[in-house]
């Protein structure tokens, strides 16, 4: 039996090795692997496009959390019709979910024909981001349900400034406004006894005369920003393992410089050294239609 508890950075909870339940790890990334994602086609025009949405994530959903569905029109010059596109955070759910489906008619009458995919462009790997805050609440609530997590503003902070002098001709107006905020939110699992703080930084550049009242709406927008990325970030750090019985354990990837009072948090955000680039990305969960490749020849 695991016993939900913290393990180091890059390494695997020792409680799960040598085990021979069926276990599942569900990590908050984007989903890039092959066997997470199933193409869906032989959908008839029949349909708008909106209710095959409609239907292919009702149908899926029963399998597991859904990263994503997406509905598109069969190639010109081929026959007329729809294919789907569906992505899993599990490989043991999309797996589960063709051979449940294949060949059968869920919500039309011609059954679909199923396949998981065998493989996708290099390309999309290496621009993999992690999941956006809304994400990461919907695979929390999913797995964890609710009342299974919690989280809160460890700190808000105005990084704002303008330009210095160094950088304003002497005699001449600052020419920009910076406004930037750096926040530190902590993610609670209370019934499992761990928890995880992530970093988030949002900044923006505008003109010195920009509108006060535009500023003042920007200042909210960034604040909220830094807030949704520092949630993502510490979502990056929970690891969530599924137990064949259904239950799920928490593991938190625990850095040892995380371990700060409140009082040594204050301030911690002000680091310049820190490099923020790698965050730029966070949130952007625009699914890439990335080069799908199916094995078909065995399928009827």
């Amino acid at each position: 039996q695991i016993q939900p508890g913290r393990s180091g950075e890059g390494e695997e909870p020792a409680r799960l090795r040598n085990m021979d339940v069926d276990v599942q790890v569900i990590e908050f990334k984007v989903p890039t692997e092959h066997n997470k994602t199933l193409f869906v086609w032989n959908i008839p025009p029949t349909f708008s496009e909106a209710d095959i949405y409609a239907g292919v994530s009702e149908c899926y959903r029963r399998f597991g959390a859904l990263f994503s569905v997406l509905v598109c029109r069969g190639a010109a010059g081929a026959q007329p019709g729809f294919y789907a596109v569906v992505k899993f955070y599990s490989a043991e759910h999309a797996s589960r979910a063709q051979r449940a489906t294949h060949g059968r008619g869920l919500f039309q009458e011609a059954p679909l024909k199923v396949s998981l995919c065998t493989r996708q462009n290099r390309f999309f790997y290496r621009n993999v981001s992690y999941l956006h805050s809304s994400k990461c609440h919907e695979l929390a609530n999913f797995y964890l349900g609710f009342n299974g997590w919690s989280s809160r503003v460890v700190t808000l902070k105005d990084l704002s400034k303008s330009d210095g002098p160094e950088q304003v001709p002497l005699g001449e107006a600052t020419q920009t406004v910076n406004l930037k905020y750096g926040c530190i939110v902590e993610l609670i699992f209370t019934k499992h006894g761990v928890s995880c703080r992530g970093v988030g930084v949002a900044e923006e550049v505008f003109p010195a005369d920009t509108d006060p009242e535009e500023l003042l709406m920007k200042r909210g927008m960034l604040q909220k920003s830094a807030k949704e990325r520092a949630i993502s970030y510490a979502f990056q750090k929970v690891l969530l393992v599924v137990l064949g019985n259904g239950k799920v354990a928490v593991e938190c990837k625990l850095d040892p410089d995380e371990i700060l009072t409140e009082e040594e948090v204050d301030g911690l955000i002000q680091v310049n050294e820190i490099s923020w680039s790698q965050f730029e990305s966070v949130g952007e969960d625009e699914d890439v239609l990335c080069d799908l490749s199916l094995n078909i020849s065995g399928i009827p």
